[in-house]
C-alpha cells in the first residue's frame, strides 16, 4: 500500500526512497560489534540500524546467525563481511527481548507440540513445554522461557480457543500486542467495591462540588457507546454570553496510587477499540457504570467552565469538580436530526452549540489546524461475528460539535498550566502535554517525491519549513479527486506521531501551541495524570524533580502502550476485511494503485479499503519493471504503465486469514 517501508538498503514500496548502494569511497567503521534494535522480516532475514548504515545500507543478518534474537529485541550484532555492497554479521548477544509473549496455532512437529506464531517474524515454532495434549489448530499464549539447540522454547499462559472463530482472533490479536483481555482479582475486588459504594460517595462528596444538576446538560455519543467520558452543559447569560461546561469523568476520585486498580491502569495505559468490541482500561464497573456520565444520573466529574461570546471567544474561564446529572443521552445521529428538523428535545441548546462549534472550528482553520478526515469503513456482523456488509463511516456535524468542545478544553487546560510555570519560572510544573513534532525534512522530500509521481506539488517556499497550510491547501487542491484519501494517508505517513511529553513543543497538525490530553480518563491514563497534575497546580502545590521525572517515564510508556494498541486496532480491521473477501475469490473488484514495489503493485478494494497485492507475474504479458522515480509499474514492451492513483479492475485470487493478506490479479 502507499507509504510502505523497508529497512535501508532493502527495496522499497511507494512513499520509500531508492535503496541504498555501496559508495567504495566510503571506509568502514573500525569497530566490529554494534548494539541497536534488530528489524527482521518475514523471511527471517535481520536488519541492524548502525552508524554507516547511509552508505553501506544496514547490516544484513541471516537467518542462520540470527538466534537467538527476534524482531524487535536489542542486541549485539558482529559485523563479518561486506556481499555486493551490503555489510553481513551476526547475533552475538539479546541485551533486551521486546516481548516475551507470542500468540499462534498449537501444530504437532514429529510428534513435538510446538507453537507456530502468528507473527511471521518469528521466524521459527517455539516448543511448547507441557504434559497435557493440545487439540492442533487451537490458539494459544505462550511465553517464551528459553533457546537451546533445537530453537525457541516456551510454556503454555493461556489458551485461548480454536482458531477461526471471531471471539478467538479479536482476543489473539489483543494478547498478542501485549494487552489482556480480563482483570486481576484484586482489581476486580477494587471495582466491585467503588460500585457498592457509589451512592454513598456521591452524597458524600457533593456538598464539596460546584452544583450543575440544575444546568441542561448532556452527552452525545455514537450509538454503540458504552462509556460516556464527557459531558455539555450550557446555560444563557445576560449580554449575549453563554456558559458552556464541558464535564469530564472524575475517574481520579475513585482510582487512587496506590490501588490496584490505578497500577493496571498505568500499566494498560489505553482501552482498545477492536471492531466490535472494547478492552477497557477500567473494569467495566467503573467504565460503564460509576465512572460513565449516565442519563438521569448522579455523576461526579472535572469540569473546564467557559464564559464564551457568540463568536466562541473566551471570556473566563474554570476549572472544578462538579456534580451532574445528565438531561439526555443523545447519539451523534439523534442530535444531528433535531438540528436537521429544526425540532425535538434541546433544539435551542443544540443550535447555540453548533453555531459557538462552528466558530471555534473556523478559527483553528485560520489558524492553520490540518483538517485530516479520511473515509472510514465499518463492518456489520452476524450473530457468529463474521462480517456481512461493509458501511461507510459519515462524519456529521455533531461529531464536528463535540470535537471542538473536547479540543478546547484541552487546549485551554495547557495553557493554564503553562502560564502558570512562566510566572513562577524557579518552581518546576510538571505536566503531560500531547505533543507532534515538524516533520523531518527527508520524510518531507519523499512525500514531495511521491506527489509529483501523481502530478501534485507540495507548495514549499524555498528555505523554508513545511506548515500546516502548506497541507491544507495541497488537501484543498486534491478535494474530490480519486487519489484524494490515496493522498492524505501518505500525508499522515509522512508526519510525525503524536505523542506524551512533559516537554512542550506544541502540536503541529493542530496549529496548537499548547494542547494535553484531558477529556478521555476512562479510557487513556495520560488524562488521569493530567487531572492529578491540573489538581495539585491548582492548589498552588510544587512539583519534587522525582515526580517530574517519574511523570516523563509515564508520559514514554502511554505512547508506547497507545502504539501497541492503534496497531492491535488496525490488525482487527485487517482480519475482518481479509475474512469479508475471502468467501469471493474469483470475483472482480473496483480498486485503486496504493503502491508500488519491486515484486508488485499494491491495490486498494474500493468497498471494504482492503489493501492487496497484484504480483508482478499476474500483470499480464509483458516484462514489467518498477520505476522508482515516477513510483510506477512500467512494460518494457508495451509501456503499458501502472502507477498510483490508477483505477483497475481486479480479480480476488487469495485470501489468507493467518497473515491477513490478499492476493489479486488483473480483471
Amino acid at each position: 500500500m502507499a507509504g510502505h517501508r523497508a529497512p535501508r538498503g532493502r527495496a522499497s514500496g511507494a512513499g520509500n526512497g531508492a535503496s541504498h548502494t555501496s559508495d567504495k569511497s566510503a571506509p568502514l567503521p573500525r569497530k566490529k560489534e554494534f548494539e541497536g534494535i534488530i528489524a527482521v522480516s518475514a523471511r527471517g532475514t535481520g536488519y541492524l540500524t548502525w552508524e554507516a548504515s547511509e552508505t553501506l545500507g544496514d547490516i544484513e543478518i541471516p537467518k542462520d546467525k540470527l538466534a537467538p534474537a527476534l524482531n524487535g529485541d536489542t542486541v549485539q550484532v558482529k559485523t563479518l563481511t561486506v556481499v555486493q555492497g551490503r555489510m553481513q554479521g551476526e547475533v552475538t548477544k539479546v541485551i533486551e527481548r521486546a516481548k516475551e509473549a507470542f500468540v499462534g496455532n498449537v501444530a504437532e512437529r514429529d510428534g513435538i507440540q510446538v507453537l507456530v506464531p502468528d507473527d511471521k517474524r518469528v521466524y521459527l515454532p517455539i516448543r511448547i513445554e507441557t504434559d497435557k495434549k493440545i487439540i492442533p489448530g487451537t490458539k494459544v499464549l505462550v511465553h517464551l522461557s528459553g533457546w537451546d539447540e533445537k530453537g525457541p522454547v516456551g510454556y503454555i499462559e493461556e489458551v485461548i480457543g480454536r482458531a477461526g472463530e471471531h471471539r478467538v482472533e479479536m482476543n489473539a490479536i489483543v494478547l498478542e500486542h501485549g494487552f489482556r483481555t480480563d482483570f486481576p482479582a484484586e482489581v476486580a475486588r477494587e471495582a466491585r467495591e467503588i460500585e457498592e459504594n457509589h451512592t454513598q460517595s456521591i452524597a458524600t462528596e457533593a456538598p464539596n462540588r460546584l452544583d450543575f444538576r440544575d444546568t441542561t446538560t448532556f452527552t452525545i455519543d455514537p450509538v454503540d457507546a458504552k462509556d460516556f467520558d464527557d459531558a455539555l452543559s450550557i446555560k444563557e447569560l445576560p449580554d449575549g454570553l453563554y456558559e458552556i461546561g464541558i464535564h469530564i469523568a472524575d475517574v481520579t476520585f475513585f482510582v487512587r496510587p496506590g490501588m490496584a486498580l490505578e497500577n493496571e491502569a498505568r500499566k494498560r495505559a489505553t482501552s482498545i477499540y477492536l471492531v466490535d468490541a472494547t478492552i477497557p482500561m477500567l473494569p467495566h464497573e467503573l467504565s460503564g457504570n460509576v465512572c460513565s456520565l449516565r442519563e438521569a444520573e448522579d455523576r461526579l466529574t472535572y469540569a473546564a467552565i467557559f464564559i464564551v461570546d457568540k463568536e466562541g471567544r473566551v471570556k473566563e474561564r474554570t476549572f472544578a469538580r462538579t456534580i451532574i446529572n445528565s438531561n439526555k443521552r443523545f447519539t451523534y445521529e439523534e442530535a444531528q436530526g433535531v438540528l436537521d428538523a429544526k425540532k425535538g428535545p434541546y433544539l435551542h441548546e443544540l443550535t447555540t452549540l453548533r453555531d459557538i462549534a462552528r466558530k471555534l472550528n473556523a478559527q483553528r482553520k485560520r489558524e492553520g489546524a490540518i483538517e485530516f478526515d479520511q473515509d472510514e469503513v465499518k463492518f456489520v456482523l452476524d450473530d457468529r461475528g463474521v462480517p456481512i456488509k461493509v458501511v461507510r463511516k459519515v462524519r456529521i456535524e455533531t461529531n464536528s460539535l463535540i470535537e471542538e468542545f473536547m479540543l478546547l478544553a484541552n487546549r485551554e487546560v495547557a495553557a493554564y498550566v503553562s502560564k502558570l510555570a512562566e510566572k513562577v519560572p524557579e518552581q518546576k510544573m510538571a505536566f503531560i502535554y500531547r505533543i507532534h513534532d515538524i516533520p523531518k525534512e527527508d520524510r518531507i522530500e519523499e512525500l514531495s517525491t511521491y506527489l509529483r509521481a501523481i502530478g501534485y506539488e507540495l507548495e514549499k517556499k524555498k528555505g523554508k519549513r513545511l506548515t500546516a497550510r502548506d497541507i491544507n491547501e495541497l488537501f484543498a487542491e486534491i478535494a474530490g479527486t480519486p487519489e484524494e484519501q490515496l493522498i492524505k494517508t501518505a500525508t499522515i505517513r509522512s508526519m510525525a506521531k503524536a505523542i506524551y511529553s512533559t516537554r512542550n513543543i506544541g502540536h503541529f497538525g493542530l496549529s496548537f501551541t499548547y494542547y494535553t490530553h484531558f477529556t478521555s480518563p476512562i479510557r487513556r491514563y495520560p488524562d488521569m495524570l493530567v487531572h492529578r497534575a491540573l489538581s495539585t497546580h491548582l492548589h498552588g502545590e510544587p512539583i519534587g524533580r522525582d515526580e517530574y521525572t517519574t511523570l516523563e517515564k509515564l508520559a514514554l510508556h502511554s505512547s508506547e502502550q497507545e502504539a501497541k494498541a492503534v496497531s492491535a486496532e488496525r490488525d482487527s480491521i485487517k482480519y475482518k476485511q481479509v475474512e469479508y473477501l475471502a468467501p469471493k475469490i474469483g470475483q472482480t473488484f473496483d480498486a485503486l494503485v496504493s503502491g508500488v514495489a519491486d515484486w508488485g503493485v499494491y491495490v486498494e478494494e474500493a468497498e471494504s479499503k482492503a489493501d492487496g497485492l497484484i504480483r508482478v507475474r499476474s500483470l499480464g504479458g509483458d516484462y514489467f519493471q518498477y520505476d522508482k522515480k515516477k513510483y510506477a509499474m512500467v512494460g518494457s514492451r508495451t509501456g503499458k504503465k501502472f502507477s498510483l492513483g490508477d483505477k483497475v479492475k481486479v480479480k480476488l485470487i487469495g485470501a489468507d486469514l493467518a497473515t491477513r493478506q490478499l492476493e489479486f490479479a488483473l480483471a
